[in-house]
């Protein structure tokens, strides 16, 4: 039985999606493949890469979602973290994708004796830590705040990083993890190490389908984890019943993100307190995951119009003047203060902001340049100009 699932997991690797990013005909492209060379694997590996569409208009830097069986993975996942940090359920990030080569070899922790060049973890550990995280680093704008999701022996390789280089990524989305590998002897030294688990805030987040076979493994590794994880570790474990092995990843990796970003969305009853509670609510993330965040551009706008709906004008200038200051190569900040501005009929201020916000979004090529363009001419024409 327990070949015929590993046997099943190996058929998995070989199942995978189209290239999601790669639009011949330029319509609508959602990122890009590139490839690089690995010293350490002694071969070229490809990549799919995205990233967030507020990329190219701000200068501020990103966490960083690494997915295996990138082939299979990268579209659907991608439209779960657009859908997700549009609603402001968590941040925008970049994701990349590694596409596969040989999955048997780069994600079993130790050999398995019945399939010859298994066994190849540890050096597929060496690729990512001492070649593709800092090469992603070095050519993109990141944060410290790494995520690596990992399918059946996509699960196996994400656990085995986490027991065996607790330093390397933050977060875990662990699916249908076969860590019955070798006879659960991946369990015995998970078991054996977890004693002496790195203290540290991280979130792991583990799944399963309708797999009767993974219950009793996964089952054991929850107790494991329970019995010695310290404080600081979140962890969950969800079976999703109604799904199989093959439709389970993209349920989990929508309630991943949403676990592992359970403190992110904003409570509507505090809006009324302004700036004061955007800036205390993401002192309190930043604190959870380890690096400095910002107040969204997007979100101290979105708290302007609040105060504007409710006819609190001269606060919601306030607080579009400060995202200005906060985010000066914002054409939309700027946008957002010259409506406001027009709103109380101050049409000088309006239009001087309305001016900027296009001159911003042409230097950036911006998407809304010409509602920004029609809403400067909107107020020439009121001014008479």
């Amino acid at each position: 039985m327990k070949k015929l699932i590993l046997i099943i997991a190996i058929i998995f690797g070989f199942i995978v999606a189209s290239n999601a990013g790669d639009d011949k005909d330029n319509k609508y492209i959602i990122g890009k493949r590139i490839t690089i060379k690995s010293e350490i694997l002694n071969e070229d590996r490809s990549l799919l890469i995205y990233l967030p569409k507020s990329y190219s208009t701000n200068s501020q830097s990103y966490p960083v979602l690494y997915i295996l069986d990138g082939s299979a993975h990268f579209h659907h996942a991608t439209g779960i973290v657009q859908y997700l940090s549009s609603r402001g359920l968590m941040p925008e990030m970049i994701v990349v994708a590694v596409v596969n080569v040989n999955r048997d070899r780069d994600f079993t922790p130790i050999p398995e004796l019945a399939y010859p060049g298994t066994g190849g973890a540890p050096k597929f550990m060496s690729f990512f830590k001492d070649e593709l995280i800092p090469y992603v680093d070095q050519n993109y704008r990141t944060e410290a705040y790494k995520m690596i999701v990992g399918h059946s022996l996509g699960g196996t390789f994400a656990t085995y990083a986490m027991v065996d280089f607790p330093d390397v990524f933050d977060g875990y989305i662990a699916i249908s993890p076969f860590l019955h590998f070798q006879n659960e002897i991946f369990l015995d030294e998970i078991e054996t190490k977890m004693g002496t688990f790195v203290e540290g805030k991280r979130q792991y987040f583990m799944t399963v389908g309708n797999e009767p076979q993974y219950f009793e493994p996964l089952a054991r590794f929850e107790k494991i984890i329970e019995s010695s994880i310290p404080k600081s570790f979140d962890f969950k474990y969800v079976q999703f019943l109604d799904d199989n092995h093959m439709s389970v990843p993209h349920i989990s990796i929508y309630h991943g993100l949403l676990f592992i970003y359970s403190d992110w969305k904003l409570n509507p009853d505090n809006y009324d307190d302004g700036l004061k509670y955007l800036d205390k609510h993401y002192k309190k993330l930043s604190k959870k995951f380890g690096y400095n965040i910002r107040v969204p551009q997007n979100t101290i706008n979105s708290l302007g119009y609040y105060f504007v709906r409710k006819g609190q004008h001269e606060q919601a200038i306030e607080i579009f003047s400060e995202n200005v200051k906060r985010f000066p190569n914002s054409a939309n900040a700027y946008d957002s203060l010259g409506e406001a501005y027009e709103s109380v009929i101050w049409f000088e201020e309006a239009e001087k902001n309305y001016r900027q916000a296009v001159e911003l979004a042409a230097q950036q090529n911006h998407p809304n340049l010409n509602v920004f363009a029609d809403n400067l001419k909107r107020i020439q024409k009121k001014l008479n100009r």
